[in-house]
């Protein structure tokens, strides 16, 4: 496909809200190499209105009539949880590359089977896992593999999120943890890919996954609904490396303070923090070595910037950035990263912590 546009459908495309909206959207639309050719939502005339609101060649309403269609090479699949897998599955029966938000699926089944057809079809695929296109998080990475802190021995990450008393009209499913988006598969699905993208992965781990708020207020008044999906997840465990490690992610009613690692080494010490939680943008990096007095800020190299300017802060940037790497792995026939089988480990680690929460002892891992 050497010098043509990538030709991309997108599931998902509402012009009025939603996280292809927020991200998806402006970041392709601003991408040289990909060609906007269809967008799919859930009526007819949503899928007319974003086609316009967006310049797309095609509309759709039913899924199954986009990922069949002829011009189209991948596919874009951006919408609730629970339906992912028989998008996902779809697109890949149709020969697509594809392109899938995370989680892959609601739980680890959904994902192995989504691995598994992707491989045996040859197509490229995805996960949207972007903290991996942050540029911090990138240099982080170099950083540590680069020996700024020496061997690491231990770290500790916290990620709170504001907003667990109420939800949404449209936000209700999430109280149940079968449909597979909530606080363990979401909010520590991104920030423990993150923390193993720059230091490993887990050799054992140990778990405690609660739901703190077994309640939720919904918009309309005196309604609400009963919750079993986990709202606290506190991990502590050892890494491949020999580093231990502890972590919380929560989602809390008020007053969230963002995500924060630190690292600690033998030869020196870093810390990564932001207040935009999941998107992992606005990363301040600060780092010392064993002999200096304090902490300081620590440059991210611009060479780690991969999208055009044009492409806006925010929401949209890490997404595409991934989409940039996703690009040049379809166009030079190669693997892309994070792609299925990576989700796939991601699912696996989660699971983990699920059993070892219920067990109340250590899993290991690897």
């Amino acid at each position: 496909m050497s010098g043509e546009k990538i030709r991309l459908g997108i599931i998902g495309a509402n012009a009025k809200y939603g996280w292809s909206m927020r991200a998806h959207l402006p970041a392709l639309l601003a991408l040289p190499e990909y060609e906007l050719s269809a967008v799919c939502t859930s009526s007819a005339e949503t899928a007319a209105e974003s086609a316009k609101a967006y310049g797309a060649k095609a509309a759709f309403h039913d899924f199954h009539e986009m990922v069949a269609h002829p011009d189209i090479d991948v596919v874009s699949v951006s919408v609730r949880v629970p339906l992912h897998h028989d998008m996902v599955m779809a697109a890949l029966a149709a020969g697509k590359h594809v392109f899938c938000e995370w989680p892959l699926g609601a739980n680890l089944e959904e994902a192995k089977a989504m691995d598994a057809l992707a491989r045996s079809k040859g197509v490229t695929n995805m996960v949207g896992l972007q903290a991996r296109g942050a540029p911090a998080i990138l240099h982080l990475k170099d950083l540590i593999s680069q020996g700024y802190v020496g061997e690491v021995l231990a770290c500790n990450m916290t990620m709170f999120l504001p907003g667990v008393l109420q939800r949404g009209v449209s936000m209700p499913w999430m109280a149940d943890k079968e449909k597979g988006g909530n606080t363990l598969t979401i909010g520590t699905g991104h920030a423990i890919d993150a923390l193993c993208f720059c230091l490993g992965e887990f050799r054992e781990i140990s778990a405690n996954v609660a739901t703190q708020v077994p309640k939720w207020d919904l918009a309309e008044p005196g309604k609400t609904v009963a919750v079993n999906a986990a709202d606290n997840v506190l991990i502590n465990g050892t890494l491949v490396g020999g580093a231990v490690v502890s972590a919380h992610v929560a989602t809390i009613p008020w007053h969230g303070t963002g995500w924060r690692m630190e690292v600690y080494g033998r030869d020196g010490t870093l810390t990564a923090s932001s207040q935009e939680m999941i998107q992992y943008g606005n990363i301040a990096i600060r780092g010392a070595h064993g002999s200096d007095k304090q902490m300081a800020g620590v440059p991210i190299p611009a060479s780690l910037t991969h999208v055009p300017g044009d492409v806006p802060m925010g929401a949209p940037f890490n997404v595409g950035q991934i989409y940039r790497s996703l690009g040049h792995a379809i166009k030079d026939g190669e693997e892309a990263a994070p792609n299925f089988a990576m989700a796939v480990e991601r699912h696996q680690l989660l699971d983990a912590m699920e059993r070892s929460s219920n067990a109340g002892g250590k899993i290991v891992v690897l």
